[in-house]
C-alpha cells in the first residue's frame, strides 16, 4: 500500500511542498494529493495589481502539476479529523472523506477585520482573488476626485496605497496607519517612503487607529472622521478557521504549533506550513505571515517528511530573513535589508532598481510554484518505514 500524503491548500507554501515531495519520493511508494478549492494558482503578492485593473497570467494547477505524479483534487476542505486521519471535502459531486497517513496543512490565511465594527459590511480586502476583483470593479466605477482610504500601514497597505495612487492619479488616496508611516524601517527607508508618497500625493494619517468603518467614511479612536468613498482594509491576516475545530495544539491566533521540522507538536503525522503554522525563528521570535516565510517552511516540511519516510537525515536549516521587498507602484520600490529576526538595518535599495528587484522576486516565486519538480537534483529514495501503520485512516474507513 502506498503511503498517502495529502497537502491542503495550493498557495505558495502548499504548492511548493507538494512539488518538492514529488521530487524526493518514488511515485509507486507514495501517493501525493493536493487539495485546493480553486483551479488556478493565485499570486497573492500581486493582488494589489489585480485590484487596480492589471491582468495577471493565469496559472492552472492542472498544467503546473501535469506529469509530476501529484494528484490534484479541486474541492473545498470542510473539516479535518486528526484522530481518524481523514479530511472532509466538498465539490460539485458532493461530500467525501479522504484518508491520509501524512497531512500537510497549508490552508493559509484571509483578511482580518480585527473585529472593527462595519469592516465586514463596508470595507474591501485584497487578501484573496475574489476580494481583489471586487475592489477592482468598485474602483473602476469611482469618479475623479473621490477618496480611497487604505487602512493599515504594513507592507500590504503601503503596496495597495501606492498602486492605487499610481494607477488612478485622479483619485484622492489616503493611508490610515496605527503608528508612524513605515516606522519599522530604517531612516533611509522611511525617507524614501515619504518621498514616494509625496510624489503620488497620498495623504497620510499617522497614529490613526480606525475604530469604525461606515459606508462613506472611517472613524478613528480620537473621534476623527476621514471621508472614504472606498475603504481598503489591510490590517493583517487571520488564519483559516479549520484548525481551530480540530484536536491539534494551536495558538490563540489559531496557528498550529510546530517543531523545527514543521511537525505538529501534538499530532506527529500532521505538518503545518506557511501562515497556518506558528514557527519560531531566530531569537525565538515568531515568523511573520508572508510569502517569505511560506517558501522556507514548505522546503523544511517536505524534506523532513521525505527524511522520515526514507530513513534520511532530518533537515536542520534555520529559517531567517534577509530583506523586506516592497513595491511602491510599478516604477518605484524599496528593499529594506533586515537582521535574521527581521529588524531593519541601515542598508536599503530604493527607486527603479528596487522595483525591478521586487519584480524578479515575485517572478521567481511564481516560477518555483509553476515548475514544482524542477530546480532540484533528483534524489528519490525508497520508503523504509511502514506505509500504513496499524490504526491508520485506511482501517478507520474500512
Amino acid at each position: 500500500m502506498q503511503h498517502r500524503v495529502i497537502v491542503l491548500g495550493a498557495g505558495y507554501a502548499g504548492a511548493i511542498a507538494a512539488g518538492r515531495l514529488a521530487k524526493r519520493l518514488r511515485r509507486e511508494e507514495v501517493a501525493i494529493t493536493l487539495v485546493n478549492a480553486e483551479p488556478d494558482f493565485v499570486e497573492r503578492v500581486r493582488m494589489h495589481q489585480l485590484a487596480t485593473g492589471q491582468d495577471l497570467k493565469l496559472r492552472p494547477l492542472s498544467e503546473m502539476f501535469a506529469g509530476t505524479g501529484v494528484e490534484l483534487r479541486l474541492a473545498k476542505v470542510t473539516g479535518v479529523d486528526v484522530d481518524r486521519r481523514t479530511v472532509a471535502v466538498i465539490d460539485p459531486n458532493g461530500t467525501e472523506e479522504l484518508a491520509y497517513d501524512t497531512l500537510v496543512y497549508a490552508l493559509g490565511s484571509g483578511w482580518n477585520t480585527q473585529g472593527v465594527p462595519g469592516t465586514a459590511e463596508h470595507a474591501y480586502e485584497i487578501a484573496s482573488r475574489p476580494g481583489a476583483l471586487r475592489l477592482r470593479e468598485r474602483l473602476a466605477r469611482l469618479d475623479s476626485g473621490q477618496t480611497v482610504v487604505v487602512v493599515g500601514g504594513g507592507l500590504t497597505g503601503l503596496e495597495a496605497a501606492t498602486e492605487i495612487a499610481e494607477a488612478r492619479p485622479d483619485l484622492d488616496v489616503a493611508l490610515a496607519a496605527r503608528g508612524g508611516l513605515g516606522d519599522w524601517l530604517s531612516p533611509k527607508g522611511r525617507e524614501h517612503l515619504r518621498k514616494v508618497f509625496g510624489k503620488l500625493r497620498i495623504t497620510v494619517h499617522e497614529r490613526a487607529a480606525v475604530t469604525g468603518v461606515e459606508a462613506d467614511r472611517v472613524v478613528t479612536a480620537d473621534g476623527k472622521a476621514i471621508p472614504a468613498a472606498v475603504t481598503v482594509w489591510t490590517t493583517g491576516f487571520a488564519v483559516h478557521p479549520i484548525a481551530n475545530a480540530t484536536a491539534l495544539e494551536i495558538t490563540g491566533t489559531g496557528q498550529i504549533v510546530v517543531d523545527g521540522t514543521m511537525r505538529s507538536v501534538s499530532h506527529p503525522d500532521v505538518y503545518a506550513i506557511g501562515d497556518a503554522a506558528m514557527v519560531m525563528g531566530p531569537g525565538e521570535k515568531p515568523l511573520r505571515m508572508s510569502c517569505a516565510t511560506g517558501g522556507p517552511t514548505a522546503w523544511q516540511a517536505a524534506d523532513a517528511i521525505a527524511a522520515r519516510l526514507t530513513g534520511g537525515k532530518l533537515p536542520n536549516v534555520p529559517i531567517r530573513y534577509f530583506n523586506q521587498c516592497i513595491s511602491l507602484g510599478r516604477k518605484e520600490g524599496l528593499i529594506q535589508y533586515v537582521t535574521a529576526d527581521d529588524r531593519a538595518v541601515q542598508a536599503v535599495l530604493a527607486g527603479r532598481l528596487a522595483a525591478v528587484y521586487k519584480e524578479l522576486v515575485c517572478k521567481g516565486a511564481a516560477w518555483s510554484v509553476a515548475n514544482p519538480t524542477l530546480g532540484l537534483p533528483t534524489r528519490r529514495r525508497r520508503v523504509t518505514r511502514e506505509r500504513a501503520p496499524a490504526g491508520s485512516a485506511a482501517e478507520a474507513l474500512a
